[in-house]
């Protein structure tokens, strides 16, 4: 069970959808089709950010909640390029708002740590922007707990808070379990992880000779290109057949069984792939299987979040 914070009280659904492949891998009708999926299911929370799809992904997104928005919880994302000083946050924000057409967002997150800009201007920024009601909560996306917490006392100072983070976090990266979640459960802080199937690598798809983004992309299959890696995702379809169970389902529930987690962020291309990860929201892990499944990658977890960048 996640910890109570004031975005859980909002009554976020425990699964967040990530719509980073609208308008780009799936098209409108396959986009259209999996919001619908995901309401049926009951999914409330859908993520997106500025820079998605050339802003097909919010205009999207947008589109198909129009009837509904004050039924969800729409998180986007802003500096991804360009910095987090005043002025970018303040431009990309705006131009976020008239694709999604919504004049407020729920949860807005700074993309990535931006080194060159003071915190005092970059969250004076989002304190107002939360302050005129433009965003409900702030959230941080690829910060270290160094960062988030360097970060949360200037929002304190300036009357405001880090309400969420999104860190990746899957059974083959498991650096978060270090310092990122306990800082989260300590802080009252809630947590949307993504990648929770490791970019595809736990859904068994590459063992049956299937092709993807670890195979078309550079940096997915330098993230996820480690023996040990494949190994545990060759685990998991064992235990998956034991089960009786799909390996995505088992990924998606195993990350969502984490006493930090508010929301894992499933995504996909089209219905049919995002099912079993939809089939997590009403799996619920035993003990034992929790255990059996968290033997399947190493403790202490290695740094591997980002090893395309550190190769590059």
């Amino acid at each position: 069970m996640a910890q109570i914070t004031a975005l859980n009280r909002t009554a976020a659904s425990s699964l967040c959808f990530g719509c980073m492949q609208f308008g780009g891998t799936a098209k409108q009708e396959n986009s259209q089709a999996m919001y619908e999926a995901c309401r049926e299911s009951e999914v409330n929370f859908f993520d997106t950010a500025h820079a998605y799809t050339g802003g097909a992904s919010e205009t999207l997104l947008g589109t198909f909640a129009a009837q509904e928005r004050d039924a969800l919880l729409i998180a986007t994302k802003v500096a991804y390029v360009g910095g987090s000083g005043r002025a970018n946050i303040l431009r990309t924000f705006d131009e976020s708002r008239k694709r999604l057409g919504f004049d407020m967002v729920d949860i807005l997150y700074l993309h990535r740590w931006d080194p060159d800009t003071p915190l005092e201007e970059t969250f004076g920024t989002l304190t107002e922007l939360q302050h005129t009601g433009k965003i409900r909560y702030i959230g941080v996306s690829n910060f270290s707990a160094w960062q988030v917490m360097k970060a949360q006392a200037v929002a304190e100072q300036l009357g405001s808070l880090i309400d969420i983070i999104q860190p990746m976090y899957s059974l083959v990266k498991r650096q978060a379990e270090v310092e990122l979640l306990p800082m989260a459960s300590a802080e009252g802080i809630a947590v949307a992880a993504y990648s929770p199937l490791g970019g595809g690598l736990l859904t068994g798809k590459y063992h049956r000779g299937e092709t993807g983004r670890l195979s078309t992309d550079q940096r997915y299959g330098a993230r996820y290109g480690q023996d040990w890696m494949r190994h545990t995702a060759s685990a998991l379809l064992d235990v998956s057949a034991r089960l009786n169970v799909t390996p995505a389902t088992l990924a998606v529930a195993w990350v969502r069984r984490h006493s930090a987690i508010t929301a894992p962020i499933i995504s996909a291309r089209n219905v049919d792939q995002l099912r079993p990860s939809l089939a997590a929201q009403s799996l619920r892990l035993s003990d034992e299987d929790y255990a059996v499944i968290e033997g399947l990658s190493p403790r202490p977890a290695p740094a591997t979040d980002r090893l395309e960048e550190a190769a590059s």
